[in-house]
C-alpha cells in the first residue's frame, strides 16, 4: 500500500502498485466499494499479461482517509487520481473505471487528456438521476444516514460482497458521493465523455440490458463490449469475461459489432 498526502484536503489517498511492463493502468471503484476488492483479480487475469496497475482507493473510501470537509464530487475525487499520477510521474495511463468510478475517471481525462491514454468505463453514472444504490442514499438527509441509514443499508444489501466492501467506506462520503451522483455535474460526465478524443470503450454487464447509457454510448461512436452472464458488479460476476474485454479494449482492436438481440 502506497499514500499521498494531498495539502489541500488534509488527507491521504491510498492504493496499491503492483509492478509489471508497459502502460500503467489505473483502476478506480464505485460507490461504497474498494479498489482491491474490485479489481485486484481484473489486474492479475492472465487475459490481461500483467503489466503495472494501480488500484486507488478515493477519499472516503477503503484504506484512503476519509476528510470531513471534502465534498466527494467526482470532479474533486478526479483531482485526487490526477495528483498520484503526477506523484508518480506517470502519463498516458490506461484508465478503468466502474459505475461512480467511471463519471470519476471521465472527468479526469477531461480536465487531464495528457494523462490518459484510452478509456474504459463499465456502466458509468454519465448523467444526473443516480443509480439504484445512490438514489436511496440521497433520498435521506446526511445526518439521519449517517446515524440510521448506513447500518440499515449494510444490514440489507442483497450482496455480501458487497456489504464487506461497504464496511470500509465512510458514511458521510457515501451519502455526499450518492447526492453529487444524484445532482450530475455541469458539464455532465456524458457530455465529456462524447468530446473527448482519447479512445473509449464501454462495458456493460448482459443482465442490466437494456441500457439506456449503453445506447448513448453508442450513438457517441463508442464501442460497447457486453460481458456475458453479468450485472452492474459485471468485474465480480464475470471475472473472465471482464477481463477479456478489457484486454480487447485496451488492445486497439475494435469490438465486433453485436449481433441483432432476440425480443
Amino acid at each position: 500500500m502506497r499514500e499521498l498526502f494531498l495539502a489541500e484536503r488534509q488527507a491521504y489517498i491510498r492504493w496499491i502498485d503492483l509492478p509489471g511492463d508497459g502502460p500503467a493502468r489505473v483502476f478506480v471503484h464505485g460507490l461504497g466499494c474498494t479498489a482491491a476488492s474490485d479489481f485486484a483479480h481484473i489486474a492479475a487475469h492472465p487475459a490481461l499479461r500483467g503489466g503495472r496497475a494501480l488500484l486507488v482507493d478515493l477519499l472516503g473510501h477503503g484504506l484512503s482517509d476519509r476528510p470531513a470537509h471534502f465534498d466527494y464530487r467526482m470532479e474533486s475525487q478526479a483531482a485526487g487520481v490526477a495528483a498520484v499520477l503526477d506523484h508518480l510521474g506517470l502519463t498516458g495511463v490506461d484508465l478503468v473505471g466502474h459505475s461512480m468510478g467511471g463519471a470519476v475517471t471521465i472527468h479526469l481525462a477531461a480536465a487531464r487528456p495528457e494523462l490518459v491514454a484510452r478509456l474504459v468505463v463499465a456502466e458509468p453514472n454519465l448523467y444526473a438521476g443516480g443509480g439504484a444504490f445512490s438514489s436511496p442514499v440521497a433520498a435521506q438527509d446526511e445526518d439521519t444516514f449517517v446515524a440510521e441509514g448506513f447500518a440499515r443499508m449494510s444490514a440489507t444489501v442483497d450482496r455480501a460482497d458487497y456489504a464487506a466492501r461497504l464496511r470500509l467506506a465512510d458514511p458521510v462520503a457515501v451519502h455526499r458521493s450518492a447526492i453529487a451522483l444524484v445532482e450530475g455535474s455541469v458539464p455532465a460526465p456524458g457530455d465529456l465523455l462524447a468530446a473527448l478524443a482519447v479512445p473509449r470503450t464501454f462495458l456493460v454487464g448482459e443482465f442490466s440490458l437494456p441500457d439506456p447509457d449503453a445506447e448513448k454510448a453508442r450513438g457517441f461512436g463508442i464501442p460497447v463490449i457486453e460481458i456475458p452472464g453479468a450485472g452492474h458488479n459485471l468485474m465480480l460476476d464475470n471475472a473472465d469475461g471482464f477481463a477479456t474485454a478489457l484486454a480487447r479494449a485496451l488492445s486497439d482492436v475494435p469490438a465486433p459489432a453485436p449481433g441483432p438481440r432476440c425480443s
